[in-house]
C-alpha cells in the first residue's frame, strides 16, 4: 500500500453496506472507491472520495477500472463474478475475501458440503437438481421442506417452503429459473426455538474474533429486528460463537474480512449453522452504536491488513429495527421522526429513493443499560413499523428480556408475602422470574437453579423462607450472586425463627436479610444491586427516594396545619373505612 497517502479500498457494490463502510473509513485513515450501476449517485458513491466506477458488478473491464485506483478490493455483496475476481488476483491485486472463498460461499449447496466436511453442525440437506429429486427428499425429510436456489439468493429471495406435493413443480421451477439460479437444493425442516447470528471477523494474520451472539427476528424471510445480546442461555450464546468461529476458520487463508453467520437454536439446545455471508450483514448493524468498533470498521481493518478492533459490547443491551419502504417517502420517514425523539436511539438512513414497498431504506439502533430498560423504546419502534412482539404466520416472536432478578420461595404459601418484591421490580421495570424452589423437597432443583443462575444472566436472588428457612443460605452457598433472604411470618414463631436462621450463616456464606415479611425492602435492595452498574436504574432509585421524602414532608405539613389530634382522628377514620 502507498505509505504517503491513505490506502484506497475498492468496494464492489454501492449499496447501504458499502455506504456504511465508507462512513467509517476516514476515521481509520482509509479511502473508499466503489463500483456500482449508479456510480457516484449510489448510496456508497455519495461518500467515496476515491471516486466511483459506473457499471455492472460482474463486468470484468469495470472491475479492472475499479482496481486501478485501489490497494485492496472487497465487496458488499457476494453475487459477483468469481472469474473476474480471480483475474484481478492473477494481476497481483489483493481481493479480500478471496475469489476461492466467494466461489465456495456463493453456491449454498457447496457451502453446506464444505462445512459438513469440516465438522460444523448442520441440519439435513441434499442436492435437488430435478423435481424427482425433490420428491425423493420429501420421502426422507418429510414436509414442510425448505427449497433454496443454490446461487443468487438474498433477503428471502431464492427460498420457498414446500408444504404440499401439489406445489412441487411450481416452486421448483420458480427457484430453478431456467438454470440461472445455479440449481436447487433442499434443507430438512429445522424445529428451532430461535434464529441466532454471530458476526465473525478474520484478519490477514489469521486472527479470528467474534461479536456477541444476537437474536435475529425474521418476518417473511426478511430480517426485521435484531436483539443483542441474544435472549437465550449464556451457554447457547457461547456455543453459537464457537460454532461461528470454527466455520469461518475452516474457510482457509483467503477468508479475510467480516462474515455474517446465521444459526438455529433447536429445542434440544443444539446449535446448527444455517448459512454464511462473506460481508457485513444486517444482523451486525447494531454494532455501530453498541460496540466500540463496528462490523464495518472491523471489516475495513481486516481487508486493509490492520489490527482487529474490540468486538465486545460497550452497552448492556441493544436492538436494531429495519425500516422498510412504505410506498412513499413521507410515510416511511414517520418512524425516523419518532426515533429522533428517543433517548439512546440512532437513525441510519441509506439515501435510497424511491421508498418502494418492502425496500430496505434504513435502520434504527437503540441501546440501554439492560434488556428491561431497552424494552420500552423497542416496543415503540415495533409499533411504528407495524410489528408485534408475538410474531405470527410471517415470522418468529421477539423473546422477552432475560430476567435480572430471581424471586424464589420454598412453597406457594409464601407467594402472597413475596409479591411485594415483584411489585417493586415492576415499578423499576426490572425483569424477574418467579419460581418455587424447596431446599428440602426439591434439593436437586435448588442446586441446579443456584449453580446456573449467574450463567443465565441473573444478578441477584431474593429467596423467601419460613420455618427452618434453609433456602436463602443453601442458595448462597451455591451461587456467586448476592442473595437476599426474606423471613416469612409463620404461625408458630411469627417468623422470628426464619430471621434467626437467615442471620446465623457461617463465615464465607453471606446472606442479606430484611425485616420479617418485608419483601418490599428485599425488592428495593435488589433494585439497588442491579442499579449499581446501570445509571438509568440508579436515577429511578433517586427519584423514588425523593418521592418518599415528599410523602413525609406532606404529612408533616398537614399535621402542622390540622394539629395532631385532628390528624389522628382522620387516620383512625381511614383505618375503620379500610376495615369495612
Amino acid at each position: 500500500m502507498n505509505a504517503t497517502s491513505p490506502p484506497v479500498i475498492g468496494i464492489i457494490g454501492g449499496g447501504q453496506l458499502g455506504r456504511m463502510m465508507a462512513l467509517e473509513a476516514p476515521r481509520i485513515s482509509l479511502n473508499i472507491r466503489c463500483l456500482d450501476a449508479n456510480g457516484a449517485k449510489s448510496p456508497c458513491g455519495l461518500f467515496s472520495p476515491g471516486g466511483s466506477v459506473e457499471g455492472g458488478l460482474k463486468e470484468e473491464d469495470k472491475l479492472r477500472e475499479l482496481a486501478k485506483g485501489c490497494d485492496v478490493i472487497t465487496m458488499e455483496i457476494e453475487h459477483v463474478s468469481v472469474p473476474a475476481l480471480a483475474a484481478l488476483e492473477s494481476l497481483g491485486v489483493p481481493v479480500r475475501p478471496s475469489s476461492n472463498t466467494i466461489r465456495l460461499i456463493q453456491d449454498k449447496y457447496v457451502q453446506k458440503s464444505h462445512f459438513e466436511k469440516h465438522g460444523i453442525p448442520l441440519g439435513r440437506y441434499r442436492d435437488c437438481p430435478t423435481v424427482e429429486k425433490v420428491m425423493e427428499a420429501v420421502e426422507v425429510f418429510g414436509l414442510p421442506l425448505m427449497l433454496k436456489s443454490r446461487k443468487e439468493g438474498y433477503d428471502g429471495r431464492g427460498n420457498a417452503v414446500l408444504r404440499s406435493l401439489a406445489d412441487v413443480d411450481e416452486k421448483f421451477n420458480l427457484l430453478y429459473n431456467g438454470g440461472k439460479s445455479g440449481g436447487v437444493y433442499c434443507e430438512g425442516w429445522v424445529d428451532f426455538v430461535d434464529e441466532l447470528a454471530v458476526m465473525v471477523v478474520k484478519s490477514t494474520k489469521g486472527e479470528v474474533k467474534s461479536y456477541p451472539t444476537v437474536t435475529a427476528i425474521q418476518r417473511s424471510s426478511v430480517c426485521r429486528v435484531v436483539v443483542a445480546p441474544a435472549r437465550c442461555s449464556r451457554s447457547a450464546r457461547l456455543l453459537a460463537e464457537e460454532v461461528a468461529r470454527n466455520a469461518i476458520s475452516s474457510l482457509g487463508e483467503g477468508a479475510v474480512g467480516i462474515f455474517g453467520v446465521e444459526l438455529f437454536l433447536t429445542k434440544s439446545g443444539d446449535i446448527l449453522l444455517n448459512e454464511v455471508a462473506p460481508r457485513p450483514h444486517n444482523t451486525g448493524h447494531y454494532t455501530q452504536d453498541a460496540c466500540a468498533v463496528s462490523q464495518f470498521e472491523n471489516h475495513l481493518r481486516a481487508v486493509a491488513g490492520m489490527e482487529l478492533g474490540d468486538t465486545d459490547m460497550c452497552v448492556g443491551a441493544a436492538a436494531m429495527v429495519n425500516v422498510l419502504g412504505e410506498g412513499d417517502m413521507s410515510s416511511t420517514l414517520k418512524v425516523n421522526d419518532l426515533a429522533m425523539g428517543m433517548e439512546r436511539a440512532t437513525v441510519h438512513w441509506y439515501g435510497k429513493a424511491p421508498a418502494k414497498k418492502g425496500r430496505k431504506m434504513g435502520h434504527i439502533n437503540v441501546t440501554a443499560d439492560s434488556e428491561s430498560e431497552l424494552q420500552g423504546n423497542l416496543k415503540k419502534l415495533l409499533d411504528a413499523v407495524g410489528l408485534t412482539e408475538e410474531g405470527g404466520k410471517d415470522g418468529g416472536r421477539i423473546p422477552k428480556p432475560e430476567p435480572l432478578v430471581g424471586v424464589i420461595m420454598g412453597s406457594d404459601s409464601d407467594l402472597p408475602a413475596m409479591t411485594s418484591a415483584c411489585k417493586i421490580l415492576d415499578t423499576f421495570n426490572i425483569a424477574y422470574e418467579v419460581d418455587i424452589v424447596s431446599a428440602h423437597r426439591t434439593p436437586e432443583k435448588m442446586m441446579s437453579y443456584a449453580r446456573s443462575a449467574h450463567q443465565r444472566g441473573l444478578q441477584c436472588i431474593i429467596a423467601g423462607a419460613g420455618g427452618a428457612a434453609h433456602l436463602p443460605g443453601m442458595v448462597a452457598s451455591l451461587t456467586p450472586l448476592p442473595v437476599i433472604g426474606v423471613p416469612i411470618k409463620t404461625s408458630t414463631l411469627s417468623g422470628v425463627d426464619s430471621l434467626y436462621s437467615i442471620c446465623q450463616m457461617p463465615r464465607g456464606i453471606p446472606v442479606a436479610t430484611v425485616a420479617i415479611g418485608n419483601a418490599e425492602n428485599a425488592g428495593l435492595l435488589a433494585v439497588r444491586i442491579v442499579g449499581s452498574t446501570r445509571e438509568g436504574v440508579m436515577e429511578k432509585m433517586i427519584e423514588y427516594q425523593e418521592g418518599l421524602k415528599e410523602v413525609v414532608e406532606g404529612k408533616s405539613e398537614r399535621m402542622g396545619e390540622m394539629g395532631s389530634k385532628e390528624y389522628l382522628k382522620q387516620m383512625e377514620n381511614k383505618s375503620s373505612t379500610v376495615g369495612v
